[in-house]
């Protein structure tokens, strides 16, 4: 068997392509870092480090790596006979592999099982995106893609920080994780990967995750960050900060278990596994850089604003997560792009005209006055 995996960065040698390697898969690295792919095609293996609880080290070999700038046609070739592509890329960069796969598509031998597509990313529904992409590129004098790939939506769960300067290939990563696969594309016929998980409806566990994982990270990013603290475990040991931590996931868990069916002391022992993986010391991930990209995470369907909206729209004041959003309008970073961005937005623009603008809530969502009163209290500060 063998994986085509785009991204070879951390989370996709420290995650996606350790599982896959697991599974029995020969795992073809692609990406377009040169200096990283010519290390990996010399190397003969790496480990990745699972620090915390139950710690181990697992070695990854059997490998191989291409640039998919420079070695594009050998790529192709690979996508061509290959049984599984994944991808740990970003979103906003599925659209630049898209068309290699759909080549590597077009290229497949008759008779062959569909190629299975999934992209890993940090984003609901990513291979929906992808799949638009590679439709978008697809030749139809090629006949039907239907008929040649399968494509299904995963969630995918595992810290992964900044690692150490000097670790090479090598990956340091929590010991937990989770790779959540809708099993319904693939009928009958799914990928036997026995790090993952198939199920029959991903929607709810995609939101779990975001609206638990996602959201607790970055809400003890941005306390974190308004307490002068450096690394996410101190911002958890900070009894302050955890507690607000926790009160928004409370919010989140009460979401969760309404709106999903989830029994409450399900999502109650879900919500503790993810406040001590947070407090975790042997991962040194910063709330810098947790915390980036904030523009983003305050978007409409995003971690904050996504719950937020709905609690409003049941009658509830999200008390929390309102605290939270103001701590990341508060995220004033100047490494991050994003944090500059939003200072710009924050001080050329009236505050009705920045929640329109970051959140895209209309004025008339029972939301917007709350959101709008925070921005209107950190332009006064």
């Amino acid at each position: 068997m063998k994986a085509v995996h785009f991204g070879a960065g951390n989370i996709g040698r420290g995650f996606v392509g350790l599982l896959l390697h697991e599974a029995g898969y020969e795992v073809v690295f692609a990406d377009v870092a040169d200096a990283l792919i010519s290390q990996l095609a010399g190397a003969d293996s790496y480990d990745v480090h699972e620090v915390g609880e139950h710690a181990a080290v697992k070695t990854v070999d059997g490998f191989r790596a291409l640039n998919s700038a420079t070695e594009e046609a050998a790529v192709v070739e690979e996508i061509s006979t290959a049984d599984v592509v994944t991808t740990a890329v970003g979103p906003h960069i599925l659209k630049f592999v898209a068309p290699v796969i759909a080549r590597g598509l077009a290229a497949r031998p008759a008779g062959m099982p569909p190629l299975q597509v999934m992209a890993c990313e940090n984003a609901i529904n990513a291979t929906d995106i992808l799949q638009q992409e590679v439709r978008s590129a697809w030749d139809e004098s090629a006949g039907s893609l239907d008929a040649v790939a399968v494509f299904a939506n995963t969630a995918v769960d595992r810290i992964v920080p900044n690692q150490a300067p000097g670790q090479g290939l090598d990956v340091t990563v929590e010991t937990f994780y989770e790779w959540v696969i809708d099993r319904t594309p693939f009928g009958g016929n799914a990928p036997v990967i026995p790090g993952a998980t198939f199920v029959d409806e991903l929607g709810p566990y995609i939101e779990r995750k975001l609206f638990t994982v996602n959201t607790g990270h970055a809400s003890a990013a941005y306390f974190g960050y308004q307490a002068g603290l450096e690394k996410i475990s101190d911002a958890m040991a900070d009894p302050s900060v955890a507690a607000k931590v926790r009160a928004v996931l409370e919010e989140n868990k009460e979401l969760l278990v309404a709106k999903h069916g989830f029994a409450e002391a399900e999502q109650e022992a879900y919500v503790q596994k993810i406040l001590s993986r947070f407090t975790n010391p042997h991962l040194p991930d910063t709330v810098v850089r947790v915390g980036r990209a904030p523009l983003r995470k305050l978007g409409r369907h995003e971690r904050f604003v996504g719950p937020a909206a709905e609690l409003a729209e049941r009658g509830v004041t999200p008390l929390a997560l309102l605290e939270a959003m103001s701590a990341a309008l508060r995220f004033d970073e100047p490494s991050d792009d994003e944090a500059v961005e939003l200072a710009k937005l924050l001080s050329e623009l009236d505050a009705a005209a920045v929640v329109e603008r970051v959140t895209e809530l209309q004025p008339s969502h029972p939301l917007f006055p709350a959101v709008q009163k925070l921005v209107e209290d950190r332009q006064a500060r």
